[in-house]
């Protein structure tokens, strides 16, 4: 076990988890303050999965042409130089080719990272290492937000600390970089639309468990508004949400272990679509919270068992350009689901989104108990 590696590629991606959580409530306050309308403000923020969707195919090439450490360490010093941009401009026009660009800049560092993890974890180990890599990015992101509680939303403070962050975040790659698996041999090349057919089932739940992430935490607010409950006690759940995320991946990855990735992904699945039906039923019961904890646990669960699986049978450029398309796949599935449930939502009232959900977690169970060979 290269103990000393793990750590500080964990640090890497916790450190870069923080920037980004903090970065997207940051330039929304900001954007509010402005008067920008809410609308821009959604257009605005969905630059940055598009820059996750446009940069996921260069990554395989940009490893394989200039290393995956110096791709990963020049992604680090461009997101601090473009975030120190974004406060610097203030302006709502200009941060759209920006906040594109930091998008487009961070992600190879993040699916860089992921697969250093994912090539550092022995097979024996695999579940609980990728549980706590899961558990220590939910953490991060959640945390972000908590620092604008020290430092405000007004001025430099904040985003010197997310331009530290990214800075930290190289440092912390830089020291083990040494002792990182090689990951971009320049053999048996993949592209990222080449993986799909190898493993389009594997795609086809990193989508589900990003839509129904999006989702859930851009619409419940709104779903509760439909039930009379207050503001509050709507974020409350969400936090609930937030916490069962990240207390439950390790439990599920120790799982994984014992019984197989694809299965307890077949049961993540299973109980999210349990939690839609319950959902209706609950939310203005005092069981909502036992119930929303176990939902955010299970349903970002099929995210991690789809890693720990990917690192199973896939490795070197393969496995680099599979990542890639995790990172493809999970901006298709943030950007595409949100507006259908509001969608669903606006024609069926608030258990469009129930629904919604249902249906996606719904169709890939159907796919996975077909089971068609290794997809």
């Amino acid at each position: 076990m290269q103990w000393a590696a793990i750590t500080g590629v964990i640090a890497t991606v916790s450190v870069f988890a923080i920037a980004q959580g903090l970065s997207y409530p940051l330039l929304s306050f900001i954007l509010q303050r402005q008067g920008v309308s809410p609308a821009m403000i959604g257009l605005s923020a969905a630059m940055t999965p598009i820059g996750f969707i446009v940069s996921s195919p260069l990554i395989p090439g940009l490893a394989r042409r200039f290393g995956a450490g110096r791709t990963a360490l020049t992604c680090a010093a461009l997101s601090a130089v473009v975030l120190a941009l974004i406060g610097w401009t203030q302006n709502v026009y200009l941060w759209f080719p920006l906040r594109f660009l930091i998008g487009a800049v961070t992600n190879p560092l993040y699916v860089l990272s992921e697969i250093w993890v994912i090539a550092l974890a022995p097979p024996a180990r695999r579940g609980r290492i990728m549980g706590v890599y899961s558990t220590i990015i939910s953490a991060g992101f959640a945390a972000g937000p908590l620092c604008l509680l020290a430092v405000g939303t007004q001025g430099w403070p904040p985003f010197l600390v997310g331009i530290c962050a990214f800075v930290l975040c190289g440092m912390c790659l830089a020291s083990v970089l040494p002792r990182l698996p090689k990951v971009d041999e320049a053999g048996h090349r993949v592209s990222v639309l080449g993986f799909v057919p190898m493993a389009w089932l594997l795609l086809l739940a990193v989508i589900v468990a990003a839509g129904f992430e999006q989702g859930a935490l851009a619409l419940l607010p709104v779903y509760g508004n439909h039930y009379g409950i207050a503001e509050a006690r709507m974020s409350a759940l969400l936090s609930m949400m937030i916490a069962g995320n990240i207390a439950m991946q390790v439990p599920l990855g120790l799982l994984a272990e014992r019984l197989t990735a694809r299965l307890v992904r077949l049961a993540c699945v299973s109980l999210t679509v349990v939690g839609c039906v319950l959902l209706p039923l609950l939310i203005e019961t005092p069981l909502i919270w036992p119930m929303i904890f176990v939902w955010g646990a299970v349903s970002y669960g099929i995210y991690t068992m789809s890693i720990i699986e990917l690192g199973e049978r896939f490795t070197g450029s393969t496995l680099v350009a599979g990542n890639a398309a995790f990172s493809l796949m999970w901006g298709v599935g943030g950007i595409a689901v949100p507006p259908t449930a509001g969608s669903a939502m606006d024609i069926l009232g608030a258990r469009g989104l129930p629904i919604t959900l249902c249906l996606m977690c719904l169709a890939l169970a159907v796919a996975s108990l077909a089971g068609r060979g290794k997809a």
